[in-house]
């Protein structure tokens, strides 16, 4: 594919805001989603639909939708616009004129590029009229995009689609950092009131009546209830300035004496007041009346806030809330309201529980993971020479800092929480302390000192009189005897050696307190370091060795670096075969560092056989992980055995972001245009270039997801996957700036050849 100089344009045909509507509103979240994860070659413009004269709108393109030549000159006017490549439909039939709204054949019948669609109503059993007429505009595409299951049935079964033109994409959800409602109900005053809530604009098909005719009951088991009614009434149902439905509600709200339990929000909240307000939910109130109801946003929102939903019986809610995450009642009763809620406000465990269940449920369905969804599609449609490249999201610190205390990073996090329970690790510190070194390098923010400080401090803590180092620390900084003598603890104690030899090497511009502290520690650990045996350990050990060597040249460091080196080559020669280029007789986890290691000996040492099995080594593993434009990690069930099939799936973080740091090395090192693109592509999958095309980050707050199973992503945020998303990421943004200047891997200051 040959790269384009200009970005390739969507035209989106919709509602959109200020237009106070849900079609609007989802656009908008979807032209998000698209441009946060393919921004960097892709823009999406709008094609307002409006229902009269807008001289105003701010958008590319605009259409009456009851002036029927419009239909026609618009469609010619984006014909005229060559770098528009797709134009996607937001279709419902009420938003353009004539009968089921079929005016829109004229834009149809004049467009010359690509079309898909979303179907927002899938109606079953369409008479013969609406079936022809569904079927005639799918006639002009080959492409139309459903939330739902069953709205994909209904138009394979009633309306005879093929299968293969339909993409059922779940309606999207924000990404927000997990908490429990507690801390959210804090920014609100309500810290002593149990919350049900629903939200939306408001009108007859809410039937918010329900929950208000439960209330009651839930009160006389719960009397500190509180029920949030949140958002304005729709447009279309204020009259001449009458607000009939609200006004109603009101009504029923004094009748019933609920003036100290009842709240509305009469507001067009942003978004991000409203994930606030969903987030301090204890119980979620989906009470809609319409049985037809194909997908509701609300409810989906809801979810993503890990909200327990008690909630309506419409064809979303049946599909998607299963008992572990919500209740469903029959529409409208008010008594199977009141019984559900009271079941769950009585059960705090059982409202966390379920929370958490919506909240992994709906990961999948974040706005980034619709719009890669959309793009997959969308890349069948367009023309292939235009390569669709993934944007970089910001850095972000916020969970490494809230990982973090005094003492040192915690080790777990359930999802976003951090788990103080778990304790603190060497490994994580030491890797903390790269990135954050890394970090200073590129921004010099001076906020970053005292993480630095902590991390090392920790590595200080954990060193033992002989230079080796304990691995485990409590909450309560003691020494376990038995997690601290397992029998391999040369790779944490090595990480620790990397980590120090990486403070030195940030020596022009780390403060020499922190410096001569991390120089100290490494010192002292030379003696064990020259007994180290396990291959990654040599690794990671000769990659700090060789930090501090490029900056404090020592020819004791250089022998050790050899010396453990020759180790690691005698591994390659005893294992390595002409189909099997590697050190052991299988691939597990961390296995980059084992090239990068030969590479790094070579540096020092000048020694062309550590080029050689460096440059071998690396090109057999890149050929196990990347298959053309794509990457997979060597798998952690079973890893890969020389001579057998690898396993698949069971992806760690970990691996990804070691891969880049060696592929980084080599490329500093021999500027080999293929390890850059490696790179690259290695990093996609991150960004949701892998088999659940999910992303693998949260983009608020930069925790990094677990893991990537056959079938979910692990959600929890451990420090370990966020310090090597975040550290891939650092690695990624230098690379950015390296192409406009040149930034190479120095040689040790002082190249010293030693003889075996």
């Amino acid at each position: 594919m040959k790269a384009i100089s200009t970005k390739s344009k969507i035209v989106f045909l919709s509602t959109f805001p200020p237009t106070q509507c849900g079609i609007a509103t989802y656009t908008q979240d979807t032209i998000k989603g698209i441009t946060d994860v393919f921004g960097k070659s892709v823009t999406c413009e709008i094609c307002e639909l409006v229902d009269k004269p807008n001289t105003k709108s701010k958008q590319a393109f605009t259409l009456n939708t009851k002036n029927r030549e419009e239909y026609t000159s618009v469609a010619q006017k984006i014909n005229k616009d060559d770098s528009v490549k797709l134009v996607h439909i937001q279709h419902e039939f009420g938003l353009f004129g004539g009968n089921y709204g079929d005016h829109l054949l004229d834009f149809l019948n004049e467009i010359k590029k690509p079309v898909t669609y979303t179907f927002h109503s899938v109606i079953p059993n369409p008479n013969d009229e609406l079936k022809t007429f569904v079927k005639l505009l799918l006639n002009y595409s080959n492409s139309v995009f459903v939330m739902t299951n069953q709205s994909e049935e209904i138009l394979i079964r009633d309306y005879g689609i093929a299968k293969d033109i339909i993409t059922c994409v779940p309606h999207g959800t924000h990404v927000v950092v997990y908490e429990p409602p507690y801390i959210a109900k804090e920014k609100f005053n309500i810290q002593d009131r149990l919350v049900l809530s629903t939200f939306g604009l408001l009108g007859e098909g809410k039937n918010i009546e329900t929950g208000l005719k439960a209330l009651p009951k839930i009160i006389e088991n719960t009397p500190n209830a509180l029920y949030l009614i949140i958002g304005k009434t729709h447009p279309n149902n204020v009259i001449n300035g009458v607000d009939t439905y609200r006004n109603k509600l009101e009504e029923m709200v004094a009748d019933l004496n609920l003036q100290d339990h009842v709240r509305f929000i009469n507001e067009y909240l942003d978004t991000d007041q409203l994930l606030e307000y969903l987030k301090a939910t204890d119980i979620y109130m989906f009470t809609s009346k319409d049985p037809n109801q194909a997908v509701s946003g609300t409810f989906s929102y809801a979810m993503s806030c890990a909200c327990p939903i008690v909630a309506s019986k419409i064809p979303h809610t049946k599909e998607v809330l299963t008992s572990d995450s919500g209740i469903l009642v029959d529409i409208g009763d008010e008594d199977q309201f009141a019984e559900a809620a009271i079941k769950l406000l009585s059960d705090e465990n059982l409202r966390e529980e379920m929370g958490k269940s919506s909240f992994r449920k709906t990961r999948a369905s974040s706005w980034e993971n619709v719009g890669i969804i959309h793009m997959n599609t969308y890349k069948k449609l367009m023309d292939k020479t235009y390569e669709i490249k993934y944007s970089y999201p910001s850095i972000q610190l916020a969970h490494v800092k809230k990982m973090t205390t005094e003492l040192g990073m915690i080790q777990f996090s359930k999802i976003s929480v951090p788990d103080l329970s778990s304790g603190y690790t060497l490994d994580d510190n030491a890797r903390a302390l790269v990135a954050l070194c890394m970090h200073y390098k590129l921004t010099e923010d001076k906020d970053d000192l005292p993480y630095i400080l902590i991390y090392l401090d920790f590595i200080e803590r954990c060193q033992k009189p002989k230079g080796n180092f304990i691995n485990y620390v409590d909450e309560n900084n003691r020494e376990h005897v038995e997690q601290n003598a397992e029998v391999n603890l040369e790779d944490s104690n090595t990480r620790a050696i990397w980590a120090l030899g990486t403070v030195v090497s940030h020596s022009d511009i780390l403060p020499e307190s922190i410096t001569k502290k991390a120089s100290k520690c490494l010192l002292n650990s030379l003696k064990w370091a020259e007994t180290i045996q396990s291959p990654r350990s040599i690794g990671f050990a000769t990659k700090g060795l060789y930090l501090y060597h490029s900056t404090v040249p020592n020819l004791y460091v250089a022998a050790i670096i050899n010396k453990l080196n020759a180790k690691l080559l005698s591994n390659y020669e005893l294992c390595a075969t002409k189909d099997w280029k590697w050190f052991e007789n299988y691939l597990t986890y961390g296995n980059g560092i084992l090239p990068e290691s030969m590479l790094y000996a070579y540096l020092v040492t000048n020694k062309p056989i550590y080029k050689k099995v460096a440059l071998e080594s690396l090109d057999f593993l890149s050929s196990k992980m990347f298959f053309d434009d794509s990457f997979r990690v060597i798998s952690n069930n079973g890893w890969y055995h020389k001579g057998s099939e690898p396993e698949q799936y069971g992806e760690q973080p970990i691996d990804v972001s070691y891969t880049i740091q060696t592929l980084n090395s080599f490329y500093n090192a021999f500027k080999t245009p293929e390890y850059k693109q490696q790179m690259k592509t290695a990093f996609n999958w991150f960004l949701g270039k892998n088999h659940l095309n999910q992303i693998m980050y949260n983009p608020i707050s930069g925790g990094g997801y677990d893991g990537l199973e056959k079938e979910n992503v692990n959600l929890n945020q451990g420090a370990e996957s966020t310090v090597c998303f975040l550290t891939a990421r650092l690695i990624m943004e230098n690379l950015k700036l390296s192409d406009s200047k040149v930034i190479p891997l120095m040689k040790a200051k002082t190249n010293i050849a030693i003889n075996s």
